[in-house]
């Protein structure tokens, strides 16, 4: 919820994979979030990044890797790297 200001005034804002967007809950012990960070064309750490959540149920699954892979690969594109 946000206020007349437009700052966030929940306790608790649940995070989504970006594989599968389901909701990742506090109970959920298996999941990971990645940053990736942005290099220049120099490959100098511009102080950007892109954040990637994964739930359990794709790591559990054995998919974890193929959908960083995948969901870094259209990041890239859309963001230019």
């Amino acid at each position: 919820m946000q206020n007349e200001e437009g700052q966030m005034m929940d306790l608790y804002i649940p995070r989504k994979c970006s594989a599968t967007n389901r909701l990742i809950t506090a109970k959920d012990h298996a999941s990971v979030q990645v940053n990736i960070g942005h290099l220049d064309e120099n490959g100098i750490y511009t102080g950007q990044y892109t954040t990637i959540a994964l739930c359990g149920y794709i790591r559990s699954q054995g998919d974890g890797d193929s959908a960083l892979d995948r969901l870094w690969q259209k990041k890239r594109t859309e963001s230019g790297q």
